[in-house]
């Protein structure tokens, strides 16, 4: 199997904006991109199945095995498309690959504009989360600048690991402007933050321009809560393969 995507419908719409949610610390991205799939009640219209995803299926509940995958999701109503799913590669070259096929499809689809949602790993415990975000373009900064997002000033960004990262760095040879959310999180792999994904969906409705019921958000994450513990055992293997770095390179592994 080559890493490849998989429509399942055909869907027009102008220039969408591409937002992706995929597992990682905390949880961030994969709350926050799960809680707007069902808030806005977006339909699955691909996905995306690759080599470079760990070798194993998923048992559901029926006895069935599926293979792990990325799922994309579209609105029309506010011209979205949303990228989620169990789990992100497990090399280095699998992340580049992976990515450029998000984006092959994504430039299909006329996207100009990513916006990607992660969290910020502080190593400790984190009453109030900021979102902490990055550019993949100077001129970005007095676009998003009026939204209360933290471009460095009082967080380091050092790295931003994982398609988080890539599909900013990528789609700009694209084209693609691009825009990281990250909310301050613990850094445990195991342990999902709902706090950190209110703060990030709270910035995110107000660059999409929608209106967002987040009082639901709580109920919404325990509906999720078999496929998230999942995809958490699934995120610390594909951490525990990852080369441990010093403590000088460790400012807030994002993902």
């Amino acid at each position: 199997m080559q890493t490849k995507t998989q429509i399942l419908e055909r869907v027009k719409l102008n220039k969408p904006v591409l937002i992706e949610g995929l597992p990682g610390i905390g949880n961030v991205g994969r709350v926050a991109a799960g809680y707007l799939i069902s808030e806005l009640k977006m339909k699955k219209f691909a996905e995306l199945y690759s080599h470079h995803f760990l070798p194993l299926v998923m048992l559901q509940e029926d006895g069935t095995a599926s293979l792990l995958k990325c799922e994309f999701y579209y609105q029309k109503q506010n011209n979205l498309i949303i990228l989620t799913g169990d789990t992100q590669s497990i090399s280095p070259e699998g992340h580049y690959e992976v990515c450029e096929v998000i984006l092959d499809l994504a430039e299909k689809m006329g996207v100009k504009e990513i916006i990607t949602l992660g969290g910020f790993a502080e190593g400790k415990q984190v009453d109030e989360p900021r979102v902490v975000g990055a550019v993949n373009d100077k001129s970005l900064l007095k676009k998003y600048g009026k939204y209360g997002i933290d471009f460095g000033k009082e967080h380091p960004v050092g790295t931003v690991v994982g398609a988080s990262g890539l599909l900013l760095g990528l789609g700009r040879s694209r084209g693609m402007d691009g825009l990281c959310l990250m909310g301050e999180t613990f850094g445990l792999p195991l342990m999902t933050d709902p706090k950190a994904a209110d703060r990030v969906l709270h910035v995110l409705s107000k660059v999409l321009g929608i209106k967002l019921d987040l009082t639901k958000l709580e109920k919404t994450i325990k509906g999720m809560e078999d496929r998230i513990r999942t995809t958490d055992k699934i995120h610390k293997s594909i951490l525990e393969q990852i080369p441990k770095q010093g403590k000088e390179d460790q400012t807030g592994y994002i993902g």
